[in-house]
């Protein structure tokens, strides 16, 4: 066991030497935080120059939320952002999406709904819904929100803040995390696991390779000329992880991408159950590794040599040695849940986390060869 435990004992002091980098310079939305003074003008930006203070455009797609819509609207028009928008699709549900929005919206001005039109070949229905989304709005700034996700009364504030401070082309925020189910806090934090541990914040921030390229499509913000720029969604009609998509784009036309933590003003709770958090990574995991069968592979393996064979190596009599590899193991795990807000203590069923992860691989692949998956009553291939 010699070479793999030269290999597993590697591979954590990379996780972790990543890990410690971004929690030095990962920034997080803060309240207050005053925006930086503009370069004078004619100064080279690679973000186009806006008002102080410009109107934000919210738009959120939404088929069949009627479980959370009105919280979310109630809460959008509780922003304490002065110039605010919000562009509602109701994307051909059948629960009253809609209707339960208007009603919480009671004639506020803000407020604008949107019935979508019918789905056109060739496109992914939530890119088609945001499509339609933007060419209503007028806001100079487009922020895509899911319907699911929850605002803080100063989360547009912070996050317009943040643009500014950081003259961000585009931005994208992390939310919070809500799990509740043992499905959601096994899987959903390994999100914040796959940001923190193997993506370099300083390499998004500071280098144009679309390879250092992330977003979370949770919550993604684009001023409107550099999302006319890079084509909008148009671009990435067909594409599932259409928010990776995006922000590969916007590093290729050499305009600046920011990532931000919630940090706990903005939150989402993806999904409700363990039959929802399976078949919603499905539907992403593949194409999330670049629709490669070998890449996926390779992954699920290296997770499983990383996390569970240190296990078998240890209670098979291995000594010290496995047990620091799998305890290190853990306590890095804890430590990005620890940064993102979540229950520190659940790192301990990584191993577990590692499993599941890797049935919900199976599904996708199964899915691939089945030719296609289905989410919100729609086919995705």
């Amino acid at each position: 066991m010699v070479w793999p435990g030269l290999f597993i004992s590697f591979s954590l002091l990379v996780l972790a030497l990543t890990i410690a980098s971004n929690w030095l310079f990962f920034p997080r939305l803060q309240v207050g935080r005053r925006p930086a003074l503009r370069p004078p003008a004619g100064s080279p930006l690679d973000a186009p120059r806006l008002p102080l203070m410009p109107t934000v455009a919210v738009l959120l797609p939404a088929r069949n939320e009627a479980g959370v819509i009105g919280r979310t609207i109630s809460q959008l028009l509780a922003q304490d952002y002065p110039h605010l928008e919000i562009h509602l699709l109701d994307d051909q549900s059948d629960d009253g999406t809609g209707e339960i929005a208007t009603a919480v919206a009671a004639h506020d001005p803000r407020f604008h709904l949107h019935h979508g039109r019918p789905l056109p070949s060739g496109w992914l229905g939530k890119n088609w819904a945001c499509h339609q989304l933007s060419q209503l709005a007028q806001g100079e700034i487009l922020l895509f929100l899911d319907a699911d996700v929850q605002c803080q009364p100063t989360a547009v504030t912070a996050l317009v803040d943040f643009m500014e401070n950081e003259l961000a082309a585009a931005a994208t925020v992390w939310p919070t995390q809500i799990t509740i189910t043992w499905g959601e806090r096994l899987v959903v934090p390994l999100m914040a696991w796959a940001i923190l541990a193997y993506l370099p914040v300083m390499g998004v921030h500071y280098t144009r390779w679309p390879a250092f390229a992330a977003a979370n499509g949770q919550c993604l913000a684009l001023r409107r000329p550099v999302y006319q720029a890079i084509g909008g969604h148009e671009a990435v009609r067909n594409n599932v992880v259409e928010d990776v998509a995006l922000a590969r784009l916007v590093k290729q036309h050499s305009f600046r991408l920011r990532m931000a933590d919630g940090a706990g003003l903005i939150l989402c709770r993806m999904y409700q159950n363990w039959g929802q958090v399976r078949d919603g990574f499905a539907k992403n995991i593949l194409a999330g590794h670049g629709r490669s069968l070998s890449f996926l592979a390779v992954s699920t393996l290296f997770h499983w040599l990383i996390f569970l064979v240190p296990w078998g190596w240890w209670l098979a009599g291995g000594g010290l040695w496995p047990f620091s590899l799998l305890l290190v193991g853990l306590l890095l795990r804890g430590s990005t849940a620890w940064f993102t807000r979540q229950r520190v203590k659940d790192a301990l069923f990584m191993p577990i986390s590692v499993l599941l992860m890797t049935w919900i691989a199976g599904q996708s692949v199964w899915w691939r060869w089945r030719g296609r998956g289905q989410w919100k009553g729609r086919t995705v291939s």
